[in-house]
């Protein structure tokens, strides 16, 4: 298990200026192997990326943690995926979106929020509900957060306690992912994301504007981890049987299926869909999150990949990183 064409990959990026440091871990069956690679931080001033450091993880919150619990409500029949997004949060107004809308992105969701990152949680909340569904809807995967953050309010309303704290005690903490928080007490320990004239250096706080304001009511946004215990988290996606008390194992066995309303936008609930050709070809699972992280989950190899870094820091976008990034779960998918 050494991967060494994915891990020269991961070297050039690096040395290609694309994002300063990589941690990483690649899972093979019941075997995890961990590393690093580069810098933590480039300014204020430069600084080693030490093992076990933690990051911002950003969307990766949306499957490690929201997805995760509503797997569990769906398997337990207290949510339908053809349930009404009104039958849940009656302040929303169209009733043709569904559950299966908000878990694939085809919900069409969409318009715009003036000053959106200076409101505050109640008055953001109150916007985002009076967004609209546009032409897209039922037809097209287009990605936005919004679903997850109304899937975070429906679970809240079923659970009766914000989605962060549920994500928390229902699955962060039973799979033994000792390091993942939403609220990290030591900032030293986590991996910087970007410099903004608003907040300076951002570091053990979340990156996600709407993840800052919105709080533990953010359901897209704000998780903080490692790579080992997000191979953990894979581990269990390999193994479902043995996480059966968190990840309901038919529910996960299932989502290498597209799971869109036409089955034609090569979207899971939560995950992307890709290829891979060994030892036939079939699909495997994956997604990212906008500070430059990402999970690809082959169930039928047994293998998995865990990709971190800051690639905001010190300023986003970083455009060419996409690219990059595409380029390496390329070749790791080739390499397994």
């Amino acid at each position: 298990m050494t991967y060494p064409q994915t891990k020269a990959a991961l070297r050039r990026l690096i040395r290609d200026g694309i994002v300063p440091g990589v941690s990483y871990a690649f899972v093979d069956q019941d075997r995890v192997e961990t590393g690093e690679l580069g810098r933590a931080a480039l300014v204020p001033q430069p600084e080693i990326l030490r093992p076990g450091m933690v990051y911002d993880v950003a969307s990766l919150t949306k499957v490690v943690g929201t997805l995760s619990v509503t797997l569990q409500l769906l398997a337990q029949g207290r949510l339908r995926l053809s349930d009404s997004l009104s039958d849940w949060l009656p302040e929303w107004a169209d009733r043709r979106v569904t559950i299966r809308h908000l878990l694939t992105h085809t919900s069409g969701i969409t318009g715009y929020i003036p000053n959106r990152n200076q409101l505050n949680a109640q008055d953001l909340s109150a916007a985002l509900l009076k967004l609209h569904v546009g032409p897209t809807f039922n037809r097209k995967m287009i990605y936005a957060d919004v679903n997850y953050i109304f899937m975070g309010w429906i679970v809240e309303r079923i659970l009766g306690e914000p989605i962060q704290t549920a994500i928390q005690k229902r699955v962060l903490t039973p799979l033994g992912m000792i390091h993942s928080t939403f609220t990290p007490q030591q900032p030293m320990a986590c991996v910087p994301t970007a410099v903004t004239r608003e907040r300076g250096l951002i570091r053990g706080a979340v990156h996600d504007p709407k993840g800052f304001v919105l709080q533990r009511r953010c359901g897209s946004a704000g998780l903080f981890s490692t790579a080992r215990d997000l191979a953990t988290f894979c581990q269990a996606y390999l193994y479902p049987e043995k996480a059966a008390g968190v990840l309901p194992p038919t529910w996960v066995r299932n989502l290498t299926a597209d799971w869109t309303p036409n089955g034609r936008a090569n979207r899971s609930l939560g995950w992307a869909l890709t290829a891979s050709q060994w030892p036939t070809s079939h699909r495997v699972i994956w997604h990212s999150g906008f500070t430059g992280t990402y999970l690809v989950i082959d169930q039928v190899a047994r293998q998995a990949m865990v990709f971190l870094t800051n690639r905001v820091h010190p300023v986003a976008p970083n455009l060419p990183y996409l690219d990059q990034r595409n380029a390496v779960i390329g070749t790791y998918l080739a390499e397994k």
